[in-house]
């Protein structure tokens, strides 16, 4: 018998639980789709008995496994966890789905008439999304740093060789498969050598290391505000404003912090909102009216299921692990 063929007896089995009901309805998917490092993140595993999820909570390594039942405001997510970290794992549940994610402001009537169609179109279709808050930065922030100057192929095919390598089995009834990503001291043990391997340059790699020698300090990151806690990353080396954004939009659920920088963003903006392709000081330009709430403005563009015209140059794969 499989975990996807027995899922009440898998629930049963649990370490820890709880039932969180959101009070309106709920899109697991929409909501848990940013976490992931593409479909093949060995950290992840969806199948029919649920969102299976390994990382390390404050206590230990933890599997965790969502289930979302109900409609509307009758909505729940079932957690299971198992594992040393289960009892903090459940405890930050709420937070992770989006319990602290208040969309009041943005669907505010005075705020929303400002909104362009496309954007309140696509609000209307997904009032169920919400955004997730993990608190954990440095499995934010190592992903976010391997995904740097290069195709998203590239650096999530990087990210899963280093997991394989450095991973360590989910614990409990988790999926064939489930890794628990490195912690700080694992990264710090990568030789150079293996990030060659993976195919992350010497660039990246240094910054993650010099980044891991201040992992206490960056947890602590969590428990601050989201414009605090991406400046405080931009103090090391190595991060900018892109990556900081990239981290607080999933550690803290940042509702405005948009990722300057990013290779495809302010284009896909541009056209999105004015028809024309803009750079990074257009796009921020573009998006000012709606400051404070320009990271939700953002995934309703992306909800929208807008695309932007596909001419124009591509990054180069690069592949250098053979070299």
């Amino acid at each position: 018998m499989t975990i996807a063929d027995a899922p009440a007896v898998v629930a049963a089995s649990a370490d820890a639980a709880i039932r969180w009901h959101p009070g309106a309805a709920f899109r697991l998917d929409q909501t848990m789709f940013p976490l992931m490092r593409g479909n093949a993140d060995p950290s992840f595993a969806v199948n029919s008995s649920g969102f299976w999820m390994a990382y390390t909570a404050r206590s230990g390594p933890a599997t965790v496994r969502l289930s979302a039942g109900g409609v509307g405001v009758e909505s729940f997510v079932d957690a299971q966890a198992w594992g040393p970290g289960a009892g903090d794992a459940i405890a930050g549940v709420p937070r992770l789905l989006g319990a602290d994610d208040d969309w009041s402001a943005f669907d505010d009537p005075a705020f929303h008439a400002t909104l362009p169609r496309l954007v309140t179109e696509a609000r209307r279709r997904n009032l169920a999304l919400r955004l997730p808050s993990t608190g954990r930065v440095v499995d934010s922030l190592v992903p976010t740093i391997l995904e740097q100057k290069v195709t998203t192929l590239e650096a999530r095919r990087g990210y899963r060789y280093l997991l394989h390598r450095y991973g360590t089995a989910a614990p409990g009834k988790a999926p064939a498969g489930l890794l628990v990503p490195p912690t700080a001291r694992q990264w710090l043990a990568v030789p150079s050598w293996e990030w060659h391997k993976a195919g992350v340059g010497p660039q990246r790699s240094a910054t993650v290391m010099r980044a891991l020698q201040s992992a206490v300090a960056l947890e602590r990151l969590a428990g601050l505000g989201p414009a605090r806690a991406s400046a405080g990353m931009q103090t090391i080396p190595g991060i900018g404003i892109w990556t900081a954004s990239e981290v607080v939009q999933r550690t803290h659920g940042c509702p405005d912090s948009i990722s300057v920088g990013d290779y495809h963003l302010a284009s896909y903006v541009g056209y999105a909102l004015t028809g024309r392709k803009t750079d990074d000081a257009g796009m921020v330009e573009l998006l000012e009216p709606w400051r404070g709430q320009r990271q939700r403005l953002v995934r309703m563009l992306y909800a929208s299921g807008f695309r932007k015209p596909t001419f124009g140059p591509r990054m180069t794969v690069q592949d250098h692990r053979g070299h």
